[in-house]
């Protein structure tokens, strides 16, 4: 028997639907039975309706990492996802940096959903914040380590291997990560906002991509809501209006870029 193949993510640049897309074409060509569904709930609307699966349905769930952790704003959203007995693989994304409790952290919601979590990947791509850490990643290795990935999955199904997967991190989960200023104290960039240069043409590119509906469709130099730092509105934007200034943002997006050059790997569990 097939499974039906669905993708089910949060990606506002990109990176994380590449490879949970990835994933889902390899495991649809294995064992699949139809056309892999796709549930995209980047913005808005989608975390609205209500999504659930059954016990023919394999789910390659993937979210980013935000501090350390699978980002606050989604909770509520994922732990309203009914699993009812399908089997899923989680897959989190991470700039670099560290993903630290995030791929335990999505285990644990989808298993209380009901999923039945099989797999875990920790997976690179171009951080949120910047153009040069993890520049143009997910990659061709990172990619080729998507498909190993996928093959681990088909295997452990065809072996009737269903048991929860063992994966890196720690519980209670730590607090979520705080960089520092100059004096190592810790900083608070969470209500940190994008500005808008004068070139802005009023195009509504970012109106449309904001993961938060948060841009004014009236004034888009204008948020009427939070900011999760996503970096949508700013790689997005087709004349490069969008920038950020707060001095801690800055330096930690400049520590980040000088610290974090050696490349990290992807981790399959």
């Amino acid at each position: 028997m097939g499974y039906h193949i669905h993708m089910l993510y949060f990606s506002a640049t990109g990176t994380t639907e590449k490879i949970v897309h990835r994933v889902a074409e390899k495991l649809n060509g294995e064992i699949g039975d139809s056309t892999v569904n796709r549930v995209d709930f980047t913005l808005p609307p989608e975390r609205e309706k209500s999504c659930s699966f059954g016990e023919n349905d394999l789910v390659i769930a993937g979210v980013p990492v935000y501090a350390g952790r699978v980002p606050n704003v989604l909770l509520k959203y994922i732990k309203s996802i009914r699993g009812n007995g399908a089997l899923a693989a989680a897959v989190v994304l991470y700039g670099n940096r560290d993903y630290e409790d995030a791929l335990i952290e999505l285990r644990d919601l989808l298993s209380e959903d009901g999923f039945h979590v099989i797999a875990g990947g920790a997976f690179i791509g171009e951080h949120s914040f910047s153009r040069v850490l993890a520049k143009g990643r997910p990659d061709e290795k990172d990619l080729a380590l998507a498909d190993k990935f996928a093959d681990l999955i088909s295997q452990k199904i065809e072996f009737g291997m269903t048991a929860s997967v063992e994966v890196k991190g720690n519980t209670p989960y730590r607090s979520y990560y705080k960089p520092k200023d100059e004096q190592k104290n810790p900083v608070d960039i969470r209500k940190v906002k994008p500005k808008t240069k004068e070139n802005c043409t009023h195009c509504m590119t970012c109106v449309n991509v904001c993961p938060m509906g948060s841009i004014s469709a009236d004034d888009p130099s204008v948020l009427t809501g939070i900011c999760i730092k996503c970096g949508a509105c700013i790689k997005k934007c087709p004349v490069g209006a969008k920038y950020f200034d707060d001095p801690d943002f800055l330096r930690h997006k400049t520590e980040m870029e000088v610290g974090l050059t050696a490349r990290k790997e992807p981790e399959l569990f």
